[in-house]
This record gives C-alpha cells, structure tokens and sequence, in this order.
C-alpha cells in the first residue's frame, strides 16, 4: 500500500501544516485525488529563509570541515537507497511516470550525493602566481542561503541536483517543489532532516515550502536573505526570477525550456534511429525538457522512416505508470493534458497532416486518466507555432532538410537551445553538425543519455548556468582573494 507523507511542511526545521489554503494532488492515471498538501504562507516563508540564514552562520556547520559535509551526502544517499521503492511508487502516483523511470530517477537521486561527496572531498583551492613580496590565494566560501525551486517532471531528480552541491558548499537551502507535485520532495525533505538531526546539524539547514510559484516562488526569490536561486522550470517564470535577481545583484542558475532537434541523415542507421528518435520524444511522455521534439530528415529518406516512425509510434503502450508493459504513461496532469491538446488542435488549424494520435485514448482503461496519444505531426513550414514553441508532451513535428546549410539554419531556428540529437554514420559530419548546432548537450547516435559528471544547461533562451559535473559546487559558493605579506618592511608610501 503506498505510504503517503503527511500534510506538514519542513518550515526552518520544523514538520507543521502550512497555514496557506489546501492543495489536492492528483493521481495522473486514474484523476483520483492522492492527498491534500497544505501550501506554506508568504510569512513562513520569510520565517524559513531567516532561521536558514542562521543555520549556515552556525560555525558547527560554516567551519565543518569538506570530508565531514561529504559523510553527511553520504548519509543522504544511503538513505535514499534504504527507501528506494517508497520514493519511487510515491513519484509515480504523484506525477504519472513509469515506475521503471522513476525508479532510475531515485537511483539518479542517490548517484548525484555519492558524487557530488566525492567532487567535495578533492575540491582544491589555489595558490596563485605571485606578482610581489605576498602569498596569494584563491578561495571559496559558502553564499549562505539557497532557493532551490524544482520543477514537476522529474522532481526527486532534480532537487537532488540541487541540494548537493548547494549542502556540499556549505549553504543552508530553502526547496520549492512544483505545486502539482510535492510529494516525493517532502519524502525526501524527511531523509535529509534525519541525516541533519543524526549528525547534529542545524536543523534549520533544510526547508521544503511547498505551495504556489506566485506565493512561495517569489518570497524566496524576493527574500533578502537568499542569495541565490537554481531554479528548473519554465522559460517565462526564469525571466521573472532573472529580473528580481538583477534588482538584488544576485547569481541564479537557470534550467529552462526546450524545443529540441532530432537529426537523421540520409547514411543514419535505420534501426538505432527509429529507436533513438522515438525514445527522446516519447519516454517521460514527451514531459521533458530536452525531449526531441523537432525532427530533421533528409528529404531523400524523409517518406521511409517517417511511415515506419508512424508505424512504430502507432504500435506504443500507453497506460498507468504502474503497469510494467506501459511505454507512454498519463501526463502529469488533467490541465497540462488539455494544454498539450491545444497545441495539437492548432497545429491541425494552421493545416497540420496528423499522421498518428493528435487525440486522447478512447476506452474504459484511460477514461479517468490525463492520458494522450503518442503523436506525429507533418506538413507544416518551421515557421509554424508547433515548430517553434514547446509543447512539453508526446508531440513530434517531422520536416525534411536538403543538405547541411539548410538543416543547421531550421534547427537553430528557435529561441531555445538545449539539446539535440544527430544520427549518421559519418563521424566528420556528426563532429562538424554538432559544433554548428546552438545547443547545450548533443548526443551522437544516441539521446536523453545523462552522467552526473558531466555538465548540463542550454543556450537562448534555455537558460544560464550548468548543473552536474565537479564545477557544481562552485556555482553555490562565493570566491574570494587573499595576499598575505611576505616581506619585511612597510609599504614603501607609508614611509
């Protein structure tokens, strides 16, 4: 029976019922509601972000020591693992996904503490050149309060790419789940308050704050307190939080939207094309933001693998992230379900060929469900608004490209520039295409492949800043310069 969290919020170490208005959450497979999760107020909010300021100035946790804050991510990680299963069926009731993908994004959620400890213990500081009769040094120091607002369609995933490199860097961190799905981040919430507790932490180290963006968003963005934000989320909201941040003189990470190229040249591998094409856009059911929305064929085998592609995507499960045989699970929401219907009904509008879905299922099994067919769209100019804007579901617009020129300019054609996937057999063309494309992660005959060691992050419109890799932590400290005076006598002007 799955183990749901109670409705308290972690607020400056403390688990109480938020006194903001109450926020049902919903089983995407079934339109059931799960549970009732009280949002948090403005004002505890503000209590939290000033109880975390104070926590990160304790010097028990500002002066403790890279290998003891790298036993305590340990810690979180072996927490993690003990309460896998748990983390994994309660993300899968909460937001919809396969229970085999939400089991890899726990794993994925334990992977980045056990490596972002590692990147911790052999973080060096420098000793740089010297340029007179001083030692100087380059060092870094923790920002001091965090906001960390994550978003719905990869939660436990992504506030772990948060929270790691934000503790490992000694900060104190305020985390805002998506309204829509909160659960899985007050599970963890409750992992990482045991592991504070267990080594006698401050527990005000750790909030978890759920509620609106409009409410809680902008009290961490706004609070002075904070001094930075790693948000994930929609490119619009990073622009409102760009602003606010620039009035504070403050960093932010931002992880923003996508609209993606997936590329096959006419020498590509039918088969690891096919499957590779299909999994960027139809695994997490296209609710992803580097999902291969956009597909390039080159024109001379553009009639061929777009009827198998139809064919194949035709022949796809769809069902409750529960059933094991499911391929294509609901979307996350009956709302997002109708925003994502929408877009197709337009592309049908501004004459759109739907070779296959454009449609919810029909039948019993996904009558209550916020389920939509896997679909591909053709026969648009890339001009076209389902060409251009992102859709964040199982929407797969096809167009052919004459040669190279012509494909690099439809493909970096967007204000976006995340990601993108290239098929060929020819190493020199794969190498060269890849340079030309405006993109942040380019996969080469393969695609959504990820490492915790590698960075992350996109161009445009798509946002700043990286996540993942050793640098990670850096992005959550302050650096800071020191010259220590070797020399014996007094600065000659004084004299």
């Amino acid at each position: 029976m799955l183990e749901l969290p109670a409705d308290e919020a972690l607020i400056a170490g403390e688990w109480r019922r938020g006194a903001g208005p109450p926020v049902d959450t919903v089983d995407p497979a079934t339109g059931r509601t799960l549970t009732t999760v009280h949002s948090v107020s403005a004002e505890e909010t503000h209590e939290a972000a000033e109880r975390a300021a104070e926590a990160a100035a304790e010097p028990v946790w500002r002066e403790l020591r890279p290998h003891l804050r790298a036993r305590l991510l340990h810690r979180i990680a072996e927490l993690i693992e003990h309460d896998a299963d748990r983390l994994a069926d309660l993300q899968t009731a909460d937001t919809g996904k396969s229970r085999t993908e939400t089991g890899a994004l726990v794993s994925s959620a334990a992977g980045t503490f056990r490596y972002t400890a590692a990147a911790l213990e052999t973080a060096e500081d420098a000793v740089t050149p010297s340029r007179g009769p001083y030692v100087t040094l380059s060092l870094h120091e923790p920002i001091g309060v965090v906001g960390a607002i994550t978003p719905w369609n990869s939660p436990v995933a992504s506030d772990a790419q948060k929270l790691a490199p934000a503790l490992a860097a000694g900060n104190a961190v305020l985390l805002k789940p998506a309204e829509w799905t909160p659960l899985v981040a007050l599970a963890l919430g409750r992992l990482v308050h045991r592991a504070l507790e267990e080594a006698a932490l401050p527990a005000g180290l750790l909030s978890v704050l759920p509620g609106p963006g409009s409410v809680v968003g902008e009290a961490i963005v706004g609070h002075p307190r904070v001094g930075k934000v790693a948000f994930t989320g929609g490119t619009a909201t990073g622009r409102r939080i760009g602003r606010v941040a620039a009035e504070k003189v403050m960093p932010v990470s931002l992880e923003l939207g996508g609209k993606s190229p997936t590329i096959v040249f006419e020498d590509a591998d039918l088969e690891r094309a096919l499957a590779g094409v299909m999994f960027g856009i139809f695994s997490s059911s296209g609710q992803s933001c580097v999902a291969g929305s956009r597909l390039f064929v080159a024109r001379s085998r553009y009639e061929e693998f777009t009827d198998e592609l139809v064919a194949r995507t035709r022949d796809l499960r769809v069902g409750p992230g529960t059933d094991p045989d499911t391929q294509v699970a609901p979307l996350v929401h009956h709302r997002h379900r109708d925003a994502v219907a929408a877009h197709v009904e337009r592309a049908r509008a501004e004459g759109a060929r739907v070779r296959c879905g454009g449609r919810a299922p029909e039948g019993e099994r996904w009558r209550d469900g916020a389920y939509y067919l896997p679909t591909v769209l053709d026969g648009l100019p890339h001009s076209a608004a389902v060409c251009q804007e992102e859709i964040f579901g199982p929407v797969l617009v096809a167009l052919p490209f004459d040669d190279e020129d012509d494909l690099v300019a439809q493909a970096n054609d967007s204000v976006y520039g995340l990601a993108c996937g290239i098929w060929t057999a020819d190493h020199r063309t794969a190498w060269r295409v890849a340079r030309r494309i405006e993109a942040g992660t380019v996969w080469i005959n393969t695609y959504k492949q990820f490492s915790v060691s590698t960075p992350f992050g996109g161009m445009k419109d798509s946002g700043l800043g990286r996540e993942k890799g050793r640098e990670a932590i850096r992005g959550y400290q302050r650096q800071k310069s020191l010259y220590w005076s070797t020399d014996d006598h007094p600065l000659p002007w004084a004299g």
